[in-house]
């Protein structure tokens, strides 16, 4: 097991793991004259940096795993598709990643592998990856705020279906899917039966041993009132499709996932640990309550 980065982050996080210092874009010279059965890639979104390091390991490893995003496809997006779904194109040509070059950059790094590891790539096309030590708050959110308790605002359709991966399934199958070869493109994301959102809450709440009382908000409400989608209200967002990709693909070889309350209670109490587990993400407390009043109001 080797690790190759910058040294700028939690540098002695893994001690018992060997770490070559370096920078993808810029300073490769440690990957040289080396070779490993396969490496991870979980931090590419250039297709110029990815092709660097592909590249030198080209012939020095023997499966390329790249973690890609479910963000790679084009809008709209048909419920249930799946891998062979259009593609989003990259309207300019730039090496800035922002909210509209980010799933199309993506798509291109996943170009770049495919084209120099053809019969030994793997293509992640990840969900929402949620889960202990997760910094978005994307997820953390909700079991915190179920918790916590009385009325809670929540979103659009209780019966909508949402999406989201364990961060530790996902790296399990991540590593199995290299030791293993499982080439091809995936939509790596679950549960593997459906989930509503309000399934969801209701775990969140049984978990925290909570006696919140759920308020659900039509999806008009929250527009005019300028609700911010999938930050402010987590796992709420106006195009529904991106919640209901067709993982079948990836279950079938051999993603599994934990049950939703293990998740749930890990990261509730990973967050009690945690005090900035959710600034990233969340509605804050004046303006649900203001959100609140106004709809008992009307």
């Amino acid at each position: 097991m080797t690790l190759f980065n910058r040294g700028q982050t939690n540098p002695g996080l893994f001690p018992d793991v060997e770490e070559l210092r370096g920078d993808r874009d810029g300073d490769l010279s440690a990957l040289a004259g080396r070779s490993w059965d396969a490496v991870v890639d979980p931090s590419g979104y250039v297709p110029r940096v990815v092709r660097a390091s592909a590249e030198v390991l080209q012939g020095a490893v023997g499966h390329y795993v790249f973690v890609s995003s479910i963000s790679v496809y084009a809008w709209p997006l048909s419920p249930a598709a799946d891998e062979s779904a259009p593609l989003a194109p990259l309207a300019d040509e730039t090496e800035v990643v922002d909210g509209d070059s980010y799933g199309p950059l993506k798509a291109r790094c996943e170009d770049v592998v495919r084209e120099l590891f053809p019969d030994a790539h793997t293509n992640v096309r990840a969900g929402l990856i949620v889960g202990p030590h997760d910094p978005s708050g994307r997820f953390t959110y909700w079991p915190v705020r179920l918790a916590r308790g009385g009325r809670v605002l929540a979103p659009g359709d209780p019966g909508r279906q949402v999406q989201f991966v364990d961060v530790r399934d996902l790296a399990g199958w991540i590593v199995d899917a290299a030791l293993r070869g499982i080439a091809g493109d995936f939509n790596a994301t679950g549960p593997a039966e459906r989930l509503s959102m309000g399934e969801l809450l209701d775990t969140c709440a049984r978990v925290g041993a909570s006696d919140a009382e759920l308020v659900w908000a039509p999806n008009a409400f929250l527009a005019a009132h300028e609700v911010q989608e999938w930050i402010e209200l987590p796992l709420w967002l106006e195009h529904e499709a991106f919640m209901e990709l067709d993982a079948g693909k990836a279950i079938a070889a051999g993603l599994r996932f934990r049950p939703l309350a293990e998740t749930v209670a890990d990261t509730l109490a990973w967050a009690d640990r945690d005090p900035g587990a959710l600034a990233a993400a969340g509605l804050a407390p004046a303006k649900e309550a203001a959100l609140l009043a106004e709809l008992a109001g009307s």
